[in-house]
């Protein structure tokens, strides 16, 4: 074991930049939030909307209900990571409030390209442009998808 030596201490002017940097930091983050400054973006308008169901399939594949027409849009199989992760956090959410899956969930094309999937039952909402492109790819598809013919 190596024991610290005047040799590999860390310069003193150094620590006490840092330090400086991390409190003013700090400081300015303590005045945005204690200004009640609003610091979101306001959503674009909707320009497209449609209601979805999400059910799992014993082959644990899981398939997207448009819940107006009642009919399977498609039908997501194999991993799909962040679409199932999504859908696992919104589930939990209503299972934590004691609601069922009757209810849809809205998923919302906004004028500015962005795509958000709320869940009214809840108030819960996934603003999907936030985990990147590919990832919002995932539902965008859904937006357009025609019923699928078994």
């Amino acid at each position: 074991m190596v024991a610290l030596t005047a040799n590999h201490a860390m310069p003193r002017r150094a620590l006490l930049a840092i330090g400086l940097v991390l409190l003013g930091t700090l400081v300015a983050v303590a005045a945005v939030r204690l200004s009640g400054t609003n610091i979101t973006v306001p959503d674009a308008a909707a320009v497209a909307m449609r209601e979805l169901r999400f059910e799992d399939r014993p082959d644990g594949s899981v398939v997207v209900i448009d819940a107006n027409s009642k009919s399977v849009i498609h039908t997501m199989t194999g991993e799909n990571g962040f679409f199932r992760g999504a859908l696992r956090g919104l589930a939990r959410e209503r299972r934590r409030s004691g609601l069922g899956s009757e209810q849809p969930f809205q998923l919302i094309g906004r004028a500015d390209g962005r795509m958000t999937l709320v869940d009214p039952a809840t108030g819960q909402r996934i603003d999907l442009e936030s985990f990147g492109p590919t990832n919002a790819a995932v539902f965008a598809r859904f937006m357009t998808d025609s019923p699928t013919t078994p």
